[in-house]
């Protein structure tokens, strides 16, 4: 049972805890650079860090007396921090952004140049020299001060980082310098080099071979963390360039590039590598308190029961016993746990509103001070918190916050029938005192509400509040502890309490923050995982009626079996068919429940019917959006990179109209072929026209996609939004498309016949559909040999098509609905082969024609061979494809070319912006 905290007599001894190495001591190790003079307490007690100067030998002698219990087993010698890859990163980011103004700003560089120069050559001479005298020496000498020192507190590690990071920053500088000069654009080579004094017919360096390196060390030990180290770092680097820049042995764009260069690689480096681990032990946690004046006597790890997201919200938990007076609990928070889940919060940052999200980036010193004021305004407010009585820094990576002990169970840890009214009662009025003081918490889950041996309800985890909230945040909190409450109680008891402490009209207004996404972490995870459960029970709803309706339906037959002159009724067989669909429909009418939000807004409406339920937008920028936009970007690209190497002026010169006309007929014909070939294996009712607008937009998902991905996939989407269940929408689908394969293989089987052996030669594939084959392969292989991988691929596989045969069978009996489907996909084809040799029409003249079937196979081959390639919509392959199948059936290459490009241009690029414009309307409407 999870505790707040835990007695020395309940807790259980962890055998490891006594023999774990203790954090070196930081007058030793200093990992990250700051000296005992630079250390910060914010709760009492002396100026000395606890874990440096004269104290640590007194510490570490009396650790045989401390007795650090349930404490974290043996942590990684390094970490990788998030940080250090954003910062890397950010390095590329610049690196870029520079070369791009080098390369397309070309005036505005060489003026910046001019500029630069002719105010760094006024500076006099002397002092020009002596900077370049001195600079020189100090760039050499301040590295070498700074890793005496380090090897003096033994951090050799360290230094080792920054050596690896040096090297690998010269390996860059030099690719960078070879790369300038052999293939680099010249605007760029311009704006990084100049001629270099004193020798005729060379250029400088763009990059410097020795000030990169010399960044990425001093970045790489952490010289930039230490404010007198990081004082002598930039004096040097400033003098350095300047003295450069006079002197005419490099561009401001060189100096640039070169810190950025150094900088990115020495984060690349730290990421690469890992940072050296020096989060505080039990140990060092009883050696803090003993600095601020307490007398531990031993300290209890308290157990977690969501390790994703306590570490992240809650910090690491002790309970300290004392020497004198009452016992302690005590919370650390580290800069890794700082870390963890810093690219989620990013994720939420770029996506919710800012009134929504807190900062993904936060000091230790901002963490300390956040909680320790939203502590101490708790209080003041009237609600029962911890009392907060001690602050500290840990060393430079770790504060504590000391609290008095309150004991107790947190909600989660409770039995439901210990949940009383008077205890969900108590929760609302902390709330209430909470907001009283627009205090908002932030996180009101099941851990947060602790409930101690007197029944008295206490809220804890303050650590993410705001104080002087707005009335958003507010009303997210009521909405969460709704939500946290009725995975307990029920929606009924949540609302009921709530309404009995805060009112019907505060809680009516907080239905607009009951969406998921203003849910917390932990309790969206909780609703997926209940939705699974539900959708599970409905599915073996429905599976047991269906069994059922089967075992009657062959009951009955079998009772008519004697009678062998009985021709079989098609009324009767259609009627059991609708007998046994509506038997579906109850049962899973029956077994539909509603999720928990559905409930909470009920329970509300029911008590202010007026009350508003629209959701509020709290996503700056929905995913669906985004994903939009990025796919939306690489299909310009993709459509730019096609179009930019023709020369359109002779292809409309020479076009011949009404052919062209013919060919946008045909391909807009195809949209409707579609969406027969799709509802022909869907016995439900879909509207026709939504279908077609459907099929549009699948032009735009398809140039974003890997071909057939896309499209089956918004299929599916669009089916089930139509109201057919999800597994019936996914075997119809399947069905379309095994029927589809089919029907491929026998037209092109059929149109091959007709035209003859001696016409159509084999169509060899290009380079990109051999390697996407090989590559195809290769996966198919690994991950056949692999039993984890192929037990997962079968299972899905499984689960995906398990209903393609029974859907085939029930449009079987459906004879019109099987026509549909058939004649849609033969039209398909038709409309695509009649627009291929429209197209082919529109640039050619009467000898060049090609038969009809000739056409069909280039176009049935090639679209095959295309489609294999593993780019979206096939660019590229299909085009090469098409034009050499051409050019073998016989068309001459300068009426090949235009045709493919007319045809490409009318199936796969035209058709992007109405498809976006359609994909954009369904999902507005709901349909997608």
């Amino acid at each position: 049972m999870k505790q707040q905290g835990v007695h020395p007599e309940d807790a259980e001894s962890t055998s490891g805890a006594s023999s774990r190495p203790d954090t070196a001591p930081a007058g030793d190790k200093d990992p990250e650079g700051t000296t005992a003079d630079e250390e910060q307490q914010v709760g009492g007690g002396s100026d000395a860090d606890p874990a440096t100067g004269g104290e640590t030998a007194e510490v570490v002698e009396e650790a045989h007396a401390d007795e650090v219990e349930g404490d974290e087993p043996l942590l990684p010698a390094r970490v990788h921090r998030p940080s250090d890859l954003v910062r890397v990163l950010a390095g590329v980011l610049g690196i870029v952004l520079l070369l791009a103004i080098a390369a397309f700003a070309h005036g505005t560089t060489s003026g910046l140049e001019q500029d630069i120069n002719k105010g760094t050559g006024q500076a006099p001479d002397l002092f020009s020299k002596l900077a370049g005298l001195v600079s020189s020496i100090a760039i050499l000498l301040v590295p070498v001060a700074f890793a005496i020192e380090r090897l003096i507190k033994r951090d050799g590690l360290r230094i080792a980082d920054g050596v690896l990071a040096a090297v690998l920053a010269h390996g860059v500088t030099l690719a960078t310098d070879l790369w300038v000069a052999r293939a680099a654009p010249e605007s760029i080579r311009d704006a990084l080099t100049q001629p270099a004094p004193g020798d005729v017919g060379s250029l400088t360096d763009p990059v410097h071979g020795y000030l990169a390196p010399v960044i990425a060390y001093m970045t790489a030990v952490g010289m930039s963390r230490r404010p007198r180290w990081r004082a002598v770092l930039w004096a040097v680097l400033v003098l350095y360039a300047f003295s450069m820049l006079v002197t005419g042995y490099t561009t401001p764009f060189s100096i640039l590039l070169t810190l950025l260069i150094g900088w990115a690689v020495a984060y690349g480096t730290l990421y690469a590598v890992g940072s050296p681990n020096v989060r505080p032990t039990g140990r060092t946690l009883m050696a803090g308190l003993r600095h601020v004046g307490f007398r531990p006597v031993s300290a209890a790890r308290e157990e977690v029961a969501d390790p994703q997201e306590t570490a992240t919200d809650r910090g690491r938990r002790y309970f300290v016993t004392l020497e004198d007076g009452p016992p302690l609990d005590v919370t650390v928070v580290d800069r890794e746990q700082q870390a963890q889940g810093f690219f989620y919060r990013a994720w939420r940052n770029l996506t919710l509103r800012g009134f929504a999200t807190r900062s993904s980036l936060q000091s230790l010193r901002q963490a300390l001070e956040q909680e320790a004021l939203l502590a101490y305004a708790a209080i003041a407010a009237g609600a029962n918190a911890p009392k907060l009585i001690a602050t500290s820094e840990l060393g430079p990576d770790a504060v504590m916050l000391v609290y008095e002990h309150t004991g107790g169970h947190t909600l989660d840890s409770l039995a439901d029938d210990e949940i009383t009214d008077d205890l969900l009662r108590d929760t609302w009025l902390q709330v209430k005192a909470l907001q009283s003081r627009r205090i908002a918490h932030r996180r009101l889950v099941g851990d947060a509400i602790l409930v101690d041996r007197s029944g008295k309800v206490i809220i804890t985890d303050l650590r993410i509040g705001e104080i002087a909230a707005n009335s958003l945040l507010l009303r997210m909190d009521i909405s969460q502890l709704l939500v946290t409450l009725g995975l307990r109680v029920g929606a009924e008891r949540a609302v009921a309490s709530a309404v009995g402490v805060l009112g019907p009209d505060a809680v009516a207004d907080c239905l607009p923050m009951l969406q998921p996404i203003a849910l917390s972490r932990s309790t969206r995870a909780t609703l997926r995982r209940l939705a699974r459960e539900r959708a599970q029970r409905e599915r073996d709803a429905v599976l047991e009626a269906s069994r059922l309706s089967k075992q009657a339906r062959s009951e009955e037959a079998a009772a008519h079996t004697g009678a062998e002159s009985d021709k079989p009724d098609k009324k009767a067989v259609r009627a059991q068919a609708r007998a046994e669909k509506r038997a579906l429909d109850e049962a899973l009418d029956d077994a539909r429940e509603e999720d928990l939000l559905t409930l909470i807004r009920h329970e509300v409406l029911r008590i202010r019917p007026q009350a508003p339920v629209e959701p509020a937008r709290l996503e700056r920028v929905r995913p669906r959006t985004l994903i939009s936009f990025i796919a939306g970007a690489i299909g310009a690209y993709f459509l730019l990179t096609q179009l930019t190497h023709i020369e359109f002026g002779p292809l409309v010169a020479n076009a011949q109209w009404g052919w062209v006309a013919a060919a946008v007929l045909f391909s807009a014909a195809s949209y409707f072929a579609a969406a027969m070939a799709l509802l022909g294996f869907v016995p439900e009712r879909v509207p026709f026209r939504r279908t077609v607008a459907a099929q549009v937009a699948g032009s735009f998902v398809k140039i974003v996609a890997p071909a057939a991905v896309g499209g089956v996939a918004l299929n599916t989407r669009f089916l089930q939004r139509a109201g057919v269940r999800p597994g019936l929408a996914v075997a119809s689908v399947g069905a379309s498309q095994l029927f589809g394969l089919g029907c491929h293989i026998l037209m092109l089987l059929s149109f091959g016949y007709l035209t003859g052996t001696e016409k159509t030669p084999s169509l060899s594939p290009s380079r990109t559909v051999i390697a996407g084959l090989l590559t195809v392969a290769v996966l198919v292989l690994v991950v056949t040999s692999v039993p984890f991988l192929r037990k997962f691929v079968v299972t899905r596989v499984r689960s995906l098509f398990a209903g393609v045969v029974p859907r085939m069978l029930d449009v079987l009996q459906r004879p019109q609905k099987l026509v549909t489907g058939i004649g849609g996909m033969l039209l398909l084809t038709a409309c695509f082969v009649m627009c291929l040799d429209a197209s082919i029409r529109a640039f050619g003249s009467e000898g060049t024609s090609l038969s009809i079937a000739s056409v069909a196979v280039v176009f049935l081959a090639g679209n095959a061979l295309g489609s294999a390639a593993p780019t979206p919509g096939g660019v590229g392959a299909v085009e090469a494809t098409l034009t050499v199948g051409l050019i073998a059936v016989g068309l001459p290459s300068e009426v090949a070319a235009p045709a493919v490009l007319l045809f490409r241009l009318l199936t796969l690029w035209l058709p992007v912006l109405p498809g976006w414009l359609a994909f954009n309307h369904l999902t507005r409407k709901g349909a997608l």
